[in-house]
């Protein structure tokens, strides 16, 4: 299944997409939901991030360049961050770069959408249930923002600093999927997911042994080699074969 969020009309539907038509859809798409007589074309509406996220957690430096910088050993205290929801927009919305920051990075990921509730999941418990689907975000970044001794939330947490979308998938082979970006239309990111050093279902096994994840968390599982610092005026394209792409502008405050 592939989810959306769209507005037509002023008005804000969930949908599911087929081809290119969107069926609206009632309830919660978590658990219970249903299809409506409501149909639109996809190219008559605009998609909104397909979900209003519970929270957004991030993991820091999880890609090498190559299958021979993955570390042996499993890294025993991964690096996680918080994103707030505030943060969040959608397909085609502008990045802002803010008046204090001159230039920002794109940071594209592979995004894991949480559909059940986790807690202590156990070594034979399996992680894929939990697993409502998967999108696309742009970790926009403004390294200026950090703090001196280390702390990264500021240069992470500004307004339209978390583009998501196009769409949830709900059936996605890891296996075979690659995290691309463009920005003015040069290749700058070309990766298979087997270059994570913290794979998605140990992210998800460890964080569940710290919190309780719930329906609608969003986990992003880090970016691969290349992500780089962008002025405004720039066109940035994330793209994962079967979600599709994610393009963002950005745009100065000032």
């Amino acid at each position: 299944m592939k989810f959306v969020r769209y507005k037509d009309k002023n008005q804000v539907f969930q949908g599911v997409l087929e081809k290119d038509k969107i069926i609206q859809i009632s309830g919660d798409p978590y658990s219970n939901w249903e299809k409506t007589s409501g149909v639109h074309l996809r190219s008559e509406v605009k998609l909104l991030a397909p979900i209003l996220p519970n929270q957004i957690i991030g993991i820091g430096a999880n890609y090498v360049a190559s299958e021979e910088e993955l570390p042996s050993d499993p890294v025993q205290h991964p690096v996680f961050f918080f994103k707030p929801v505030s943060s969040v927009i959608g397909p085609d919305e502008n990045i802002v770069i803010p008046e204090q920051v001159e230039n920002v990075k794109f940071e594209a990921e592979l995004a894991v959408v949480i559909g059940k509730e986790i807690k202590q999941l156990q070594p034979e418990d399996p992680v894929e249930p939990y697993v409502f689907g998967y999108t696309i975000a742009n970790d926009v970044t403004a390294p200026v923002m950090f703090h001196p001794d280390g702390h990264w939330t500021i240069g992470k947490a500004f307004d339209t600093f978390t583009p998501i979308g196009p769409i949830v998938e709900t059936n996605l082979d890891l296996n075979k999927i690659r995290i691309e970006a463009t920005v003015g239309g040069v290749e700058k990111q070309n990766s298979p997911t087997h270059l994570m050093i913290v794979t998605i279902e140990e992210m998800i096994r460890y964080l569940s042994h710290v919190m309780t994840l719930q329906p609608g968390d969003v986990i992003l599982t880090g970016s691969p080699v290349g992500a780089e610092m962008v002025g405004g005026n720039i066109m940035v394209e994330c793209t994962i074969e079967g979600i599709g792409t994610l393009r963002n502008e950005t745009k100065v405050s000032y």
